[in-house]
């Protein structure tokens, strides 16, 4: 029950369900990532190893760039149907797709439509997690009592690091029990197929949850949206809340979480040329070490602002970044005999700037949109922030670099937008921790 007297499930009960749907959305979406360069080795001719890298990067940031239109899909049957049943559909739809790229045959098999199916499959999984984080954040934060927010939308947060944590973790497993050959010829695929086990299992407990209660009284009082894409669009004030959204709070986040994570791993591996179990192995431990500070940063938002520990994030991040990575060539003279306890430490800081930034934002982006339009809202900003912003982080970085000769020019683009975050969000971004939703409810249910 909650302090209203409202019957609702168990919130660790919500917590744990949704997060480990979410979980498998987020491993299914970066095996890909994790995978990019023995992926450019089968999809694409070998005899330019650069270019087929670079086109893999391609493959991958598309469904990054997809994710504002399963955003807005998911988020209007979230919004009209309900949060339940769109998140289901999101982690069903993800399965197979990811399962699909275990089963395809190779460049050196269909040629040219190895590629192209690679690219269609891609874009499935976009939309599929378009549609995923929206209501997976939205449904806990509408379970969630007023004041702990934060700190429990925050475990929905670990996930999207946890995801890329197990992807990691299996393909280590994998590729060590296999050997190197075999993993390039075929053990590849293993972690793509155990998607479907995966999502079988949670897609089970996922189906035993009840709709979110806030919605439910929204629905049963008549005052959800009939159309919530007309509702949010054609809505100048909302247009300028999601606009404030997109550039003031997740386009820094998105920057900041893949440069701490994927460019980190891609710059080990491509640039610092240190070997692909090494390197994964790195970037495994200080993801392992950072994951609970998304908690404690989520749960500290509850008590002293959500606006004030992301913005410091986007700062710090900004300002540091060229420095570390510095650090990083030096622990990484010798490409043989790196120093990986000083590189994980350089990878752990990042991430830790990750956890500031993105533990808060998703009770800040429930807090920013109205009941009736809050899925279908908060998703637009969340995807072009991460998708767009953030998920071109490892194609733009890694193509500078190669251009130009310049290690540190891979850091120029992620520098710029989170200075530009940092601007707009301490300015004219508003503080929302203490923005009551059921009192929002209350007064548009009742009478006239």
């Amino acid at each position: 029950m909650d302090q209203s007297g409202r019957a609702t499930s168990s919130i660790w009960g919500v917590i744990a369900a949704s997060s480990a749907g979410t979980l498998i959305e987020w491993y299914d979406f970066y095996i890909f990532g994790s995978l990019a360069p023995i992926l450019s080795q089968l999809f694409f001719p070998k005899d330019n190893p650069t270019a087929g890298l670079l086109s893999t990067l391609a493959i991958f940031a598309t469904g990054f760039a997809v994710r504002p239109f399963g955003a807005v899909f998911f988020g209007r049957i979230g919004d009209v149907v309900g949060r339940k049943v769109a998140f289901l559909v999101t982690l069903l739809l993800m399965g197979v797709a990811t399962t699909l790229i275990g089963l395809l045959p190779t460049y050196e098999a269909i040629g040219l439509w190895a590629p192209a199916a690679l690219v269609l499959l891609r874009l499935t999984q976009g939309l599929a997690l378009g549609g995923e984080y929206g209501g997976a954040a939205t449904y806990i934060a509408e379970h969630s009592p007023e004041g702990k927010r934060g700190f429990t939308t925050s475990f929905i947060q670990t996930t999207a690091t946890l995801g890329l944590f197990v992807s990691l973790g299996v393909i280590l497993a994998v590729r060590t029990t296999l050997g190197e050959d075999a993993f390039a010829q075929w053990g590849w695929r293993i972690p793509f197929l155990l998607s479907i086990v995966l999502v079988i299992f949670s897609a089970i407990i996922r189906m035993r949850l009840q709709e979110s209660p806030l919605f439910a009284r929204m629905k049963a009082a008549g005052k959800t949206s009939k159309n919530p894409l007309r509702d949010a669009f054609l809505n100048k004030a909302n247009w300028g809340i999601m606009a404030k959204a997109l550039f003031g709070a997740t386009a820094g986040q998105g920057v900041i979480w893949y440069t701490g994570q994927f460019y980190a791993l891609y710059y080990l591996q491509t640039v610092l040329k240190i070997n692909f179990v090494e390197a994964n192995f790195i970037v495994a431990v200080a993801l392992l070490l950072g994951t609970p500070f998304f908690i404690l940063f989520g749960a500290l938002s509850d008590q002293y602002g959500r606006k004030k520990i992301m913005m410091t994030g986007c700062l710090l991040a900004a300002v540091s970044y060229i420095p570390i990575y510095k650090a990083m060539d030096a622990f990484a003279a010798d490409p043989a005999n790196p120093n990986s306890v000083m590189l994980s430490l350089m990878v752990f800081v990042q991430v830790i700037y990750v956890t500031m930034v993105y533990g808060p934002i998703a009770a800040y982006l429930v807090e920013l949109f109205p009941t009736k339009i809050r899925y279908t809202s908060m998703s637009l900003p969340y995807h072009i922030g991460n998708g767009v912003f953030g998920g071109l982080v490892p194609l733009i970085g890694t193509s500078l670099v190669v251009m130009t000769g310049d290690r540190s020019a891979g850091l120029y683009y992620p520098i710029v937008i989170a200075l530009v975050t940092f601007s707009v969000g301490m300015f004219l971004m508003p503080e929302t921790k203490d923005v009551k939703l059921w009192e929002e409810a209350e007064e548009k249910t009742s009478p006239d």
